[in-house]
């Protein structure tokens, strides 16, 4: 049994142990966050709740049984209705369907908690596994980016519309 959680201040050990345990296989799909990252770890954790606190980030971590975490699905720029979705799942959770669970649970979150109606998302060609679960959520690819110099592709989500009124039970 998983759970998405708001990440809150007693994440941090497991959080901490996810990022590490799953450093070399993240960064066979995104940028390596560095050695300052772990070093600085504490830090870093006590400002993004503190800037989670602000509303113009809301990050959440999929929790598995006895406190494990399976992932990191995060609101960030929310601004006017919108935020970027960015999520990564370790190795040993990924093609098991979580990370297309927790995203949609997200989707559920940002209008139902957060008020959004809009969320947009970025996936580089080579990340073929975050662009199926966008895909499979509803994301509907925009455009062409590039992402730390790889090719990728831009997605968006209106979270209204159909969307919506399955959150709320209602057809059209």
């Amino acid at each position: 049994m998983t759970e998405l959680q708001p990440l809150r201040a007693e994440h941090a050990p497991a959080l901490l142990a996810f990022e590490r345990e799953n450093r070399a296989y993240f960064a066979a799909h995104v940028p390596d966050r560095g050695d300052a990252y772990f070093e600085e770890f504490t830090a870093r954790h006590r400002a993004l709740l503190d800037e989670q606190e602000t509303g113009a980030i809301r990050f959440h971590v999929l929790v598995g049984e006895g406190g494990e975490i399976l992932g990191r699905f995060n609101l960030v720029d929310v601004t006017e209705g919108s935020a970027d979705l960015g999520f990564r799942v370790a190795e040993k959770a990924a093609g098991r369907g979580v990370a297309t669970a927790a995203v949609r649970e997200l989707c559920r979150l940002a209008v139902t908690a957060y008020g959004l109606d809009r969320l947009t998302a970025a996936a580089a060609l080579g990340n073929a596994g975050s662009r199926a679960v966008l895909v499979r959520t509803g994301f509907v690819p925009v455009g062409d980016v590039v992402l730390d110099g790889e090719p990728g592709t831009s997605y968006a989500l209106d979270l209204g519309g159909s969307f919506g009124r399955e959150l709320s039970g209602t057809s059209a």
